[in-house]
């Protein structure tokens, strides 16, 4: 299986820096949280209920094996066709683009829990670190950082048009299951992704243990794990954010990590990071 090779640069305009574009973050993340209330006209299915809790499995393996522990630090190697769908799951989380997401979170680790960091408790406080940032006028992030992945004309599109996967979803879910779909397997899944997203931005920097003295105040949650199919164990993250693992120990549940050794053995994926046996045994 080939990697994926690159092509053209790219250097898009950020619409985020425009109070209009601010505007609709804010309006879609309130409408979303108020949709699922009209379920109670619906009605609520067993299958509907199922359908939440896929879309919140797969969607957010996009976010954690993609939007994270791929493009964001490239922890693992893949195919082109593969890295288009792990941008594709990604993006069906409905948190903007995958260039923006990687280069976003680049700078974060470029200055965690310092000035420079927008969602950081330490400096910004809770609410603004979990959610209130994402529309804030610096949520705008340098594609300087994501030269490596601005190359690709498909990451591109995606990156520019990223509430097409989202869409898609939904009208499959909707044509599925109905509005009930629509409120419960569609919007409520994407708000619960939303949440658990942002608690590794808010309580991972927050409450836990920490292992490792990093600069930043990032902890291990066990918790954020559970719910995060991994990415609470986000002191050991920090203090080496170029393993594929975030799981250190062996009792350090990290369910992406599973899926992603798995995918090694049939080669949808490889090259995996692992860290170093000095960190393993501290």
């Amino acid at each position: 299986m080939a990697q994926a090779i690159p092509g053209d640069e790219y250097r898009p305009d950020d619409t985020a820096r425009t109070t209009g574009w601010a505007r609709f973050i804010r309006a879609m993340f309130i409408t979303f949280h108020l949709l699922p209330l009209l379920a109670i006209f619906t009605g609520v299915t067993w299958q509907v209920v199922v359908c939440c809790a896929v879309l919140y499995v797969v969607r957010f393996f996009g976010v954690t094996a993609g939007y994270h522990r791929y493009f964001s630090h490239k922890t693992y190697k893949t195919s082109r066709v593969f890295q288009f769908i792990l941008a594709w799951l990604a993006e069906m989380s409905m948190q903007r683009g995958v260039l923006w997401w990687a280069s976003h979170h680049r700078d974060h680790h470029a200055g965690s829990d310092t000035d420079r960091d927008i969602h950081s408790p330490v400096k910004r406080g809770f609410w603004h670190a979990h959610m209130t940032w994402l529309w804030a006028p610096e949520a705008s992030s340098p594609r300087s950082r994501v030269r490596d992945l601005s190359r690709y004309p498909e990451l591109r599109f995606l990156d520019r048009y990223w509430l097409v996967p989202p869409l898609v979803t939904m009208i499959a879910v909707t044509v599925v299951f109905g509005w009930s779909g629509l409120l419960i397997g569609f919007v409520l899944s994407t708000v619960l992704v939303w949440h658990a997203t942002f608690s590794v931005n808010s309580f991972a920097h927050m409450f836990g243990s920490r292992r490792f003295d990093t600069a930043d105040q990032s902890r291990n949650n066990w918790l954020i794990a559970l719910i995060t199919l991994g990415e609470g164990w986000h002191n050991n993250h920090h203090h080496y954010m170029n393993s594929v693992r975030q799981g250190f120990k062996w009792w350090e549940y990290d369910v992406t990590w599973y899926v992603l050794k798995v995918l090694s053995w049939v080669g949808v994926v490889w090259d995996l990071k692992n860290p170093p046996k000095h960190i393993l045994s501290a």
